[in-house]
């Protein structure tokens, strides 16, 4: 009888520390000593929208870029490269021959049509050119050139006749050049808005005249 218990507390011993083992030996298991996995970990936030906006736009621009330019990374872009690139380009160009034999090669150049203006103002200023007029702004240039060159010339005579007695003179003088000089400027104001691109004019202003006048 105690020879069997024996045997069934060997057996229950051996059994229990068969599953110690194998439960120590699950990796799935989690022990007591092992923090759980943190699930809760906070994932990087998606880009936003001007981040997407600026990616975009900068794939687009390094398109734009000669092949010599591409994948810099941040390397500077500057004028200054794109023009080297140019200069080589065209200096292949004159190496392989593709600048000879172009048609007008050893003629004149053709000065009577400009392809960079719209072709209707083109056409008109070319009747206009054979019939001995001008544009009505070359005409309006012509007239404030000739009213700023009288208008100086009075202020010039104004000073010097200037007193330091009497300064009725000078007034008057003033009243009458502010007035002209207000004629000019409104003249310069619609001269700027019919001339082309890149021929506006600047106003006269009365203190830097006067001011340029007496450093003299």
């Amino acid at each position: 009888m105690a020879a069997a218990a024996r045997r069934l507390i060997a057996r229950a011993r051996s059994r229990r520390s068969f599953w110690s083992s194998s439960w120590a030996a699950d990796p799935s298991t989690p022990s007591a000593s092992s923090p759980p996995p943190d699930t809760n970990k906070k994932k990087p936030p998606p880009a936003s929208a001007p981040h997407r906006l600026a990616a975009v736009m900068d794939a687009v621009n390094e398109r734009k870029l000669p092949p010599e330019l591409r994948g810099r990374g941040n390397a500077v872009r500057s004028e200054t490269d794109i023009a080297n690139v140019v200069e080589q380009r065209i200096w292949h160009s004159m190496e392989e021959g593709h600048f000879e034999n172009l048609p007008g090669k050893g003629k004149p150049l053709n000065l009577n049509s400009n392809p960079h203006a719209d072709p209707a103002e083109d056409t008109l200023y070319r009747i206009l050119s054979k019939n001995g007029c001008a544009p009505e702004w070359v005409e309006l240039n012509k007239e404030i050139r000739g009213m700023i060159a009288s208008w100086r010339s009075a202020l010039r005579k104004a000073l010097a006749n200037r007193s330091e007695d009497d300064y009725s003179s000078w007034n008057d003088d003033c009243r009458v050049l502010q007035e002209q000089i207000r004629q000019i400027n409104d003249k310069v104001f619609r001269y700027n808005l019919i001339v082309p691109f890149g021929r506006q004019m600047f106003g006269l202003n009365w203190d830097k005249e006067v001011d340029k006048l007496q450093s003299k």
